[in-house]
């Protein structure tokens, strides 16, 4: 698979890194092209540096990694590009101090970068660090990573979920894109509770515990 990455931070660098390492093709696309070209060489064999509108139009799948403060530029310089193709966003819209969403109670960053391109948009990839995604296979208590997903095109969907087992993990449709927000709030709740030196999974019930009123009578 042909995959562009739209930023040269620390996740375009840890997914491309593992996506390069499966066998796909990488292309790294930043405003600075020095930073994309350092970015695809630590990324190894199978990355190219390139810009913004290249990155946009390399391939199969785009992945969307920028900050969230500089998302709205990055879309008006590849927005047009965009349309119609699948694009995955990992972008946290996370306000410090207090872990708020930068989004408050509107339309959650994976509807807005739909509406405004027109691109198939899946939602993943947003609740873990870079850290995690460098671990090679991603786990957790000795058991893959579940990756959530939420999107409303079939296509898209299928492209994420190879994407995510190519990286070891296990993907969990989390639903239509609508439902994007929730994990995007999911994010924000699990920053938080790291900022206070909680781990989230103490807070959270395992799968083999009945949780209480989770089932009708």
């Amino acid at each position: 698979m042909r995959i562009g990455i739209l930023g040269a931070g620390n996740m375009a660098g840890a997914l491309g890194a593992q996506w390069a390492r499966a066998g796909h093709e990488v292309l790294v696309g930043a405003r600075d092209r020095d930073k994309a070209a350092k970015r695809a060489a630590e990324i190894g064999p199978g990355a190219l540096p390139g810009g913004l509108r290249e990155a946009a139009a390399f391939g199969d799948v785009t992945l969307l990694a920028v900050a969230y403060e500089g998302v709205e530029e990055v879309l008006g310089q590849v927005g047009d590009v965009l349309r119609g193709r699948t694009v995955i966003d990992c972008v946290n819209g996370i306000v410090h101090p207090g872990v708020t969403l930068a989004t408050g109670t509107g339309p959650s960053v994976a509807r807005r970068i739909a509406d405004a391109t027109g691109a198939h948009v899946v939602k993943a990839f947003n609740l873990c660090p870079d850290a995690m995604w460098r671990m090679t296979p991603p786990r957790v208590d000795g058991r893959p990573l579940t990756v959530p997903i939420c999107g409303d095109d079939s296509g898209a969907l299928a492209a994420a979920r190879t994407l995510i087992t190519d990286l070891g993990c296990v993907p969990a449709d989390a639903g239509d894109l609508d439902r994007a927000g929730v994990l995007e709030a999911t994010a924000a709740y699990v920053i938080g509770l790291h900022i206070a030196g909680v781990d989230p999974r103490s807070a959270l019930p395992s799968p083999e515990q009945e949780v209480s009123g989770a089932r009708p009578a």
